[in-house]
């Protein structure tokens, strides 16, 4: 069933006279032509402190996002499955740890621990899968994201990850400007605040990318899957 193209998280906070100024960006969502899979920062320091609060994973562990990592890891889990069960690349970045004085935002690093930038075994990249490794919140700016992209032939993007307000919106930005067609997987998504959340998919959604729920981009998937074994 098609869904309404306003039915998504920030109906909570986005009243209806916003949603009539933004009418004019209505219109079909999609996954696109030869999908990517972009696994944004799925690293250990936004899950650190468990499965709790934002607010209390916080006050251990800086730069958490605490519950709201956590509700979006068996979604991801499955997006990344189907993904590779359909023969999607599936492309990760994350960061090291001294990047001297070079960071994604002005947040301070400086207490972090060795393992802060390792993905977490939950979602780990396969063998082969390429990792990127970023000093700013694109994983585009300063990387060689964009050829490794063309060499492969890839023409769109699907993107999940954190943070929704930080390096996912600098990252799908950059993915629309070079071009690519990009769905944001809305349930696969996290920030350490959800109004930032929220407020970040709707101004996605309307202006650069598609924000789709996880059932329909795995819908999608099977159906790649399906193409591939029937081929």
């Amino acid at each position: 069933m098609a869904r309404e193209f306003e039915d998504h998280c920030w109906r909570d906070v986005i009243d209806d006279d916003l949603v009539e100024i933004y009418k004019s960006y209505e219109r079909d969502l999609h996954v696109g032509e030869r999908p990517a899979i972009l696994a944004i920062d799925l690293y250990r320091n936004a899950y650190l402190g468990g499965d709790k609060p934002v607010a209390e994973a916080n006050r251990a562990h800086a730069g958490s996002c605490g519950e709201n990592a956590w509700k979006a890891l068996p979604p991801t889990q499955k997006v990344l499955a189907a993904a590779r069960a359909a023969g999607v690349p599936v492309i990760y970045t994350t960061r090291h740890v001294d990047t001297r004085g070079v960071n994604s935002t002005n947040r301070d690093n400086r207490k972090l621990r060795p393992d802060a930038y390792d993905i977490i075994d939950e979602v780990k990249p396969e063998d082969g899968e390429l990792v990127i490794y970023k000093e700013r919140a694109s994983a585009f700016f300063g990387t060689p994201l964009i050829a490794h992209l063309n060499k492969m032939g890839m023409r769109s993007i699907i993107a999940l990850g954190e943070s929704t307000s930080g390096c996912v919106r600098a990252s799908v930005v950059d993915a629309y400007s070079h071009g690519f067609h990009t769905v944001v997987v809305e349930e696969c998504t996290y920030d350490r605040s959800m109004l930032s959340h929220k407020v970040n998919l709707f101004d996605l959604h309307h202006k650069y990318a598609d924000v789709m729920h996880v059932d329909d981009v795995l819908a999608h998937l099977d159906g790649m899957k399906k193409n591939v074994l029937s081929a």
